[in-house]
């Protein structure tokens, strides 16, 4: 299966749900050598969101940090070239701290997280990747001067903390993160973000010239999560049309708005059909009073 629908999947996935915590730059060149970074990320001293809510992947995202998404399993050479990548933004990092004459600390200096949808056990051996108590299972590191490791996303628990890395996961782990996204409250900012990024791979896919079986598999996958943001959509623009002609209508009836009425909004914006329609024929016959008795407490 090409790389490429997937790389921009990954990149815009892992973009959007970063950069309320620091600042991503993707596809980052180093200097040096015709390589690419994917994601290159840097933490924000003050974050717009709480990492915690993005479980494991806040977690990684805790210290300067490259992401290297693969979904099939990296072969050796490209772990190494992945390594080499890392090393070069040290060296570039290392300069420019000697052209500022300040000492670069151990800590500064980024990891590389290799996000595999799965890796066979020679490799993990052949690189002398191994667990550690202090992470999941699914996260093996290498020598601590390497700053690398790999995560086999199929590997990880199926808990709400890795779900936002299972879902760049491939097959039945992707598809079971999937599920899980959908049985999100439908207000949770976070799946509608993962509803649209998710689509829009499904839409990428179905442009692409060439479709091969994996790929067609992948796209029925998709397609549950495709019509939930269908709907979603849909309601998010009848629930907008709805607040424009409430505000509309009740400026028109009491001449402003004020702190009151406007707390009703909502609750009326959530009405079914038939009690919407009932309510936009009573609204002319209410007094403030009765509008904010019958519906201010529900």
């Amino acid at each position: 299966m090409t790389r490429i629908p997937f790389d921009q999947f990954a990149k815009q996935f892992l973009d959007e749900f970063l950069t309320p915590l620091g600042k991503v730059e993707k596809s980052l060149e180093v200097l040096g050598e015709s390589k690419l970074v994917d994601i290159y990320f840097a933490p924000s001293a003050q974050p717009t969101v709480n990492p915690k809510i993005l479980g494991l992947l806040g977690r990684l995202a805790a210290t300067p940090c490259l992401f290297e998404p693969f979904r099939n399993p990296p072969t050796a050479t490209e772990v190494r070239d992945c390594i080499l990548k890392l090393f070069w933004v040290h060296s570039d990092l290392q300069r420019q701290a000697h052209r500022e004459q300040r000492r670069i600390l151990e800590a500064e200096l980024p990891r590389l997280w290799i996000l595999a949808s799965s890796a066979s056990a020679s490799l993990l051996k052949n690189f002398a990747a191994t667990p550690n108590d202090t992470w999941l299972p699914g996260i093996y590191l290498m020598g601590e001067s390497f700053k690398s490791a790999i995560i086999c996303i199929n590997q990880l628990p199926q808990t709400q903390e890795t779900l936002w890395l299972r879902l760049l996961g491939k097959g039945t782990t992707q598809e079971q993160a999937i599920t899980q996204l959908l049985d999100f409250p439908r207000d949770e900012p976070s799946r509608t973000k993962a509803l649209r990024l998710l689509a829009n791979w499904k839409i990428t896919l179905e442009t692409s010239k060439e479709i091969d079986k994996d790929e067609q598999g992948l796209i029925m996958m998709l397609s549950q999560a495709y019509l939930e943001w269908e709907r979603e959509t849909e309601r998010r623009g009848i629930q907008t049309e709805r607040t424009t002609t409430i505000e509309n209508l009740l400026k028109a009836r009491f001449g402003s708005l004020d702190e009151e009425l406007t707390g009703i909004i909502p609750i009326l914006v959530e009405f079914s059909i038939e009690k919407y329609t009932s309510f936009l024929l009573q609204l002319p016959q209410l007094s403030r009073e009765e509008l904010l008795t019958r519906f201010g407490n529900k």
